[in-house]
C-alpha cells in the first residue's frame, strides 16, 4: 500500500481567467481568488499580460503564498499554480 502524501493536490479549486486583461489587474484577481479560499487550496490563475510571468512570482514571495508551477499554454497565456498558505 502506499505510504499517504503530504504534497498538497495541484488541483485547482479556483480558476481566475485574467486572459486579456493589463497589469496590474490579473495579480489583483489572484490576490481576490487567494484571499477568499481556505489554506492550502489552489487557484489557477490565466494571464496573457507579458508582466504576469514576472508579476505572479513577486507576488507570491511578497505575499508568502506558494506558486507550485507555472507554465505557457497552448494558446500562449500563462498558467500559474498558486496555493494559499496564510
Amino acid at each position: 500500500m502506499p505510504e499517504p502524501t503530504t504534497e498538497p493536490s495541484l488541483e485547482p479549486t479556483t480558476e481566475v481567467d485574467a486572459r486579456g486583461l493589463a497589469c496590474p489587474m490579473p495579480v489583483i484577481e489572484l490576490a481576490r481568488a487567494v484571499e477568499a479560499e481556505a489554506i492550502g487550496s489552489v487557484v489557477r490563475l490565466l494571464a496573457t499580460d507579458p508582466a504576469a510571468k514576472v508579476d505572479v512570482p513577486v507576488w507570491c514571495r511578497m505575499q508568502r503564498q506558494g506558486l507550485r508551477a507555472a507554465s505557457e499554454t497552448d494558446d500562449g497565456a500563462w498558467s500559474f499554480l498558486v496555493e494559499k498558505l496564510r
